[in-house]
């Protein structure tokens, strides 16, 4: 075997395991995107719901304005964010304001009762479901591209074209990480 043929081979390989890499970084990077859009497309769906259930439930907690107005203003703010971390904090406003939205219908009870509030609720909570599962695997796939791109030799060539590092979906309110209160009397 000629040391041309040699030169020729390792540059192939060389070349294969370039391209190998680059491609890999691309569909780590895409499955990031598509990932993201799973977390949104289960947003939009929760904010769809919203106005629905303020309709529902307007006409029964005449003394609840104030809750009602705090939804309606997380939700605004939360179809207005556009990064992860506004989206992050944004969605982490609503979260609480439907928490404390939900301790007040507790006082209801003929709302708890409404056929349309029930379903709208399930809804709701199904929603909130899918939500945690999209935010789980947008993280997931953000750690895997993360990991790509920092590890040696992928980093020389995340480096060379540009791929940076994407935000996890985090929780920043401290008080969403604490377990619910739950009472019996």
């Amino acid at each position: 075997m000629s040391v041309g043929l040699i030169l020729l081979v390792i540059i192939v390989l060389g070349v294969l395991y370039f391209v190998s890499n680059y491609n890999s970084l691309v569909r780590l990077r895409n499955q990031v995107k598509n990932a993201w859009s799973q977390i949104d497309v289960q947003l939009k769906r929760r904010h769809d719901l919203i106005p629905n259930l303020i309709e529902t439930v307007k006409g029964y907690m005449t003394h609840e304005k104030e809750t009602l107005e705090n939804i309606t203003r997380a939700r605004a703010g939360a179809m207005s964010a556009n990064t992860v971390a506004e989206k992050s904090q944004a969605e982490s406003t609503l979260s609480g304001a439907l928490g404390k939205f939900n301790l007040v219908v507790e006082n209801y009870p003929d709302l708890k009762a409404n056929q349309n509030f029930l379903a709208l609720q399930e809804e709701l909570t199904s929603t909130e479901n899918k939500i945690s599962f999209a935010r789980q695997s947008y993280n997931d796939q953000v750690l895997f591209y993360n990991n790509k791109i920092e590890v040696f030799p992928s980093n020389i060539i995340a480096g060379m074209f540009h791929f940076v590092k994407e935000e996890f979906f985090e929780v920043k309110d401290e008080t969403e990480r604490e377990a619910p209160k739950v009472s019996f009397k």
